[in-house]
């Protein structure tokens, strides 16, 4: 029998981190999604089970989706 990983969830408010590409990008959760959603004319795909996260970046206004799996959470 195979065990699965518990995923990490997140909730509005969390300090998060994630890769991208100008490195190590943190931010706070400001929507978590659970159906799909539409952003600039793509589709992003979430659930109850795999939720998309919407976080403001720490040093932008840019918003950025993520699963949960991109992300970490920071303490503090």
């Amino acid at each position: 029998m195979m065990k699965t990983a518990k995923r990490e969830t997140f909730e509005v408010g969390d300090h998060v981190a994630w890769n991208s590409e100008a490195g190590h990008v943190g931010g706070t959760i400001v929507k978590v999604h659970t159906m799909n959603f539409d952003v600039d004319g793509y589709t992003h795909h979430a659930s109850r089970d795999e939720p998309q996260y919407a976080i403001k970046s720490d040093k932008s206004d840019h918003v950025a989706m993520h699963k949960g799996a991109a992300l970490a959470k920071l303490r503090g």
